[in-house]
């Protein structure tokens, strides 16, 4: 009977961002733009990563794999976005929703376990600069980049195969723009308190838990910066962990809005605010971010393009 019951919804269809036909050519205009920034930019970060010799050190691999998953993360959701903002049925198979949150929750959880990788690779570098090359060795960046993706797509694994063993027995309006959890969870007419304590367990595992090693790893790095003599060494220690305490914000302050918080505490219109910006904007900003507050990556782009213009 449970079986006859999940079969009777064989797809989806989204709500999708706005049901305000106006508004729709700005949008897709606006989010095919970020979308081709995003693309432009991870892969122009990835190609100056891999081209450039002198950057071969812990902290631009990270950046290069970071470059990475954003493009993938982003891949995953907004193409089909851009697509149902032009389509007038915004469906999708149950086969292709759970795929979708499988690659997506993966992809986030990976790149917030990278993020608090990336804080550690900067903890070694102003805390122990005289080890530095001892410790963060490309074989141990490596491994953390490889632990980073394997705990994100198998907790992945366990939510996805949580939810889309529930029963889905009635509706299949999605409010929403992609498949994910809580909206998901809301269609199902089976008992979702099994699903939600999972979800909740693997934000504060993996999400808290990342967000702790950032935290202490900043802590030991300003106590670390404050003991410098130096006015110029502080400000130039300083300014090297500004670009990925900016990225660590934005992600998790998104991120923690929409899965910590209590569900009545704001509306599904502001969730979807929420989650165009940690799913479809921060991919892009992030390359930008570090290309922007990186000297070295900004001397390297001028360089280029000073080169391109002289042919």
């Amino acid at each position: 009977m449970d079986l006859l019951n999940q079969t009777k919804v064989r797809e989806f269809v989204f709500f999708g961002l706005t049901d305000k036909e106006s508004l729709v050519p700005f949008l897709f205009l606006f989010f095919l733009i970020v979308y081709l920034v995003t693309m432009a930019g991870n892969f122009g970060m990835m190609s100056l990563v891999y081209n450039t010799s002198f950057l071969h050190t812990p902290m631009y691999y990270f950046l290069g794999f970071l470059s990475l998953v954003d493009l993938l993360y982003s891949t995953v959701i907004t193409p089909k976005m851009l697509s149902d903002l032009v389509s007038k049925r915004k469906s999708i198979s149950f086969n292709g929703c759970a795929l979708q949150l499988f690659f997506f929750a993966a992809l986030a959880v990976t790149e917030a376990l990278l993020l608090s990788g990336m804080s550690y690779d900067r903890y070694v570098a102003i805390c122990h600069p005289l080890r530095y090359a001892s410790i963060m060795t490309v074989k141990k960046c490596l491994w953390l980049v490889l632990l980073s993706s394997a705990l994100g797509f198998l907790q992945s694994l366990v939510q996805t195969s949580c939810v889309f063993s529930l029963c889905f027995c009635g509706g299949n309006l999605i409010d929403h723009f992609y498949c994910d959890i809580g909206p998901l969870l809301k269609l199902s007419c089976s008992e979702t308190v099994s699903c939600e304590m999972v979800t909740m367990f693997f934000t504060l595992s993996c999400g808290v838990g990342s967000l702790m090693t950032v935290l202490v790893s900043y802590a030991l790095i300003i106590s670390s910066v404050l003991q410098m003599n130096s006015a110029e060494g502080r400000q130039k220690a300083f300014n090297t962990c500004s670009s990925h305490l900016t990225c660590v914000s934005i992600f998790y302050g998104t991120v923690f809005f929409i899965y910590l918080r209590p569900s009545s505490s704001a509306s599904d219109k502001v969730d979807k605010v929420v989650s165009v910006f940690y799913s479809v904007v921060t991919p892009m900003l992030n390359p930008l971010i570090y290309s922007l507050r990186n000297q070295q990556v900004k001397q390297i782009i001028m360089d280029t393009l000073r080169k391109m213009a002289s042919r």
